[in-house]
């Protein structure tokens, strides 16, 4: 090999050629603040849409239950319908703040995307009853999914402060959803058969996976994790555990309550022991066991995601405890048609798509959401009293406005509470603090569901007997409760009585809803207050340790330390870009002294430079001792 002269270039012609044709691959894959708006707006449409179906498929299936139960003559196991579905909802959400970081955001989002539309495809196809629960569990898997890749793509996208804002867009699709799934199910099912309001979901759902599909296409920096590698970092025992210990808890109210099985029985008693040993592993896995768990044990620690966590809990419980049971009253109550109980709805979808963009406009215009919450957080407490006043000759103004403070308060609530648990965590901790927060409200959701209706059917069968004495009593309070269609092929006393006792059992149910979102408002009292624009710039700032650590020397030589990245937002500085369908992850030295034993299943900065295992960035599962 010839010796260089002075006449020989300092940077050979090959690294010259190469670097020229790999810029413009750089400047072409951009990051997630850098992409155009047309780009932008794909990107939201696609997920708002899919977000729309996720929670009409919530509210969907309680206009449509007497149909169901009509049908299968098994209207005692009608609230598997929703339970199967928010079940599956509060398992699998968790999962996918992983699966944003390990297969992306697109990849994620797609895998929601499927899991919604097979089951939304099984529920319409379903012949008997145990099959639609079953699709509605597969269902269920997909729609916590929709909900939390959209938050963490639209936190990818906005700063912090115009989250807020972009976010109650986004919650106006979704209670928009909430809304008119009621309503669409009971037109519908009066019009072309409730199977028609499940199969018409899924061109929307096809429509929304090209959508995401053509645009999420910005770029983290890094190198791609290999499908086995993917697959090792998903926390299998806990979700199992927690899937088996709330599915446990369901099948025990529901053979207590809805079956009505004495105490004594082994169908009740087994379920019960089952719920509780499978939460203590559940704990155990997650504390001590899962590598990278779904509940991350660290925010377990931090007063406002417990707080946060708390509220979203027995917020969501309220909701889905007047949603499930609202419609009812005028089905079996006042007698009137599926349809227009469903529209009684309506005005809880245009509340909570107002009080969403209300929420976001605010707190966009102040930079602030404490005076907000106080104000119109108790908004609920407010309407499910209205509602539990009631009265089969109440006029139109308290039949049809009375859920209005509900919706409405409650949008306001869940926007002011996903701006306050995203403004008190680092940016590491993003997509994991979104999943941390659904995942409570998910549990809160099913149980909201499930408690109410235990609520419902023993309260109702205490009425029942309490007013119908025939010599056939047993057989006609059996036949009630397991179709509430019966109600209207009645005799005109017996039809009095069991309305009578339908209207006590919802009254009830609608009381225990207006005490959960009291007792959210008073958790929510200690949240401090904090301007989102300082917020917002103290997560871009690293820590001091954070920025000795990512001090090093960059690849390649040349004494400059290596970029630092401060945010999920910060355009990309690294020259090996990958798309969003792939894991970041950058190797780095690790003190010495420390022994690296679990990954916190937290959101990796963008050049992925941050010690997993410290506890000031990111924070760690469990404190790990150092080596002697």
């Amino acid at each position: 090999m010839p010796e260089p002269t002075e006449r020989d270039p300092l940077i050979p012609r090959a690294v010259v050629q190469a670097n020229a044709h790999a810029e413009p691959d750089v400047k072409r894959r951009l990051g997630p603040l850098e992409i155009s708006a047309s780009n932008r707006r794909g990107i939201l449409i696609g997920i708002w849409l899919a977000n729309f179906l996720g929670s009409l498929n919530l509210t969907l299936v309680p206009t449509m239950m007497p149909s169901i139960s009509s049908e299968f003559q098994k209207f005692h196991q009608a609230s598997w319908l929703g339970t199967a579905y928010l079940l599956a909802t509060c398992t699998f959400t968790p999962l996918y703040g992983r699966l944003c970081n390990v297969m992306g955001r697109r990849g994620a989002n797609h895998t929601a995307i499927f899991f919604a539309a097979m089951g939304t495809l099984g529920c319409g196809l379903a012949r008997n009853m145990e099959s639609l629960i079953l699709a509605r569990f597969i269902a269920g898997i997909g729609g916590g999914g929709l909900f939390t890749t959209s938050s963490i793509i639209v936190s990818d996208m906005y700063t912090l402060r115009n989250r807020g804002l972009i976010q109650g867009w986004a919650s106006c699709f979704s209670g928009l959803g909430m809304g008119l799934g009621g309503p669409f199910g009971g037109v519908i099912t009066d019009l072309l058969g409730w199977r028609a309001a499940f199969l018409l979901q899924i061109p929307v759902f096809l429509t929304a996976f090209l959508l995401t599909q053509y645009n999420i296409r910005y770029v983290t920096p890094g190198k791609s994790k290999s499908t086995k590698e993917v697959l090792k970092r998903i926390d299998y025992f806990g979700s199992l555990t927690l899937l088996v210990s709330v599915g446990s808890l369901l099948v025990f109210l529901s053979t207590r309550y809805n079956e009505s099985l004495p105490w004594s029985d082994a169908r009740v008693i087994a379920p019960l022991v089952l719920a509780i040993v499978f939460f203590i592993a559940f704990l155990g896995v997650e504390i001590f066991v899962a590598p990278e768990p779904v509940m991350a044990p660290a925010m377990l620690r931090q007063r406002i995601p417990v707080l946060v966590s708390i509220s979203n809990f027995l917020v969501g419980a309220c909701n889905f405890s007047v949603t499930y049971f609202f419609p009812m009253w005028f089905q079996v109550v006042t007698l009137e048609s599926a349809s227009t109980a469903g529209l009684h709805l309506m005005p809880n979808s245009v509340s909570m798509s107002t009080g969403s963009v209300f929420a976001g406009w605010v707190m966009h215009r102040t930079g602030r959401f404490k005076t907000l919450n106080l104000t119109f957080g108790i908004f609920p407490t407010i309407g499910a009293t209205l509602i539990s006043l009631m009265r089969e000759d109440s006029g139109p103004i308290q039949s049809w406005l009375s859920i209005i403070p509900l919706g409405f308060g409650n949008a306001v609530v869940l926007q002011t509470m996903l701006i306050a648990l995203l403004a008190n965590l680092p940016e590491s901790q993003m997509a994991v603090g979104t999943g941390f927060g659904q995942l409570f409200r998910g549990i809160g959701q099913v149980g909201g569901v499930a408690i109410s209706s235990a609520i419902f059917q023993s309260r109702l069968e205490t009425e029942l007997r309490k007013h119908i004495h025939t010599p056939n009593a047993e057989e006609l309070i059996r036949q009630i409760r397991r179709n509430s269609a019966f109600v209207r092929t009645l005799e005109p006393e017996q039809q009095r009585e069991a309305r009578d006792s339908f209207s006590v059992a919802l009254k009830t149910v609608y009381i225990f809803a207006a005490c959960l979102t009291f007792t959210a408002y008073c958790v929510r009292l200690p949240i401090p207050d904090m301007d989102l624009d300082k917020a917002h710039a103290r997560q871009r700032k690293p820590s001091a340790t954070e920025g000795r650590r990512n001090s090093t020397v960059a690849p390649g030589g040349g004494g400059e330390p290596a970029a630092v990245a401060s945010s999920s937002t910060t355009p990309p500085e690294s020259d090996s870009p990958i798309d969003t369908d792939t894991e970041t992850e950058h190797v780095e030295a690790r003190p010495t002294g420390r022994r690296h034993r679990r990954r916190l299943s937290t959101f990796e900065s963008m050049d992925g430079t941050m010690d997993l295992e410290s506890d000031e960035v990111g924070g760690s599962a469990r404190v790990v001792k150092p080596v002697t």
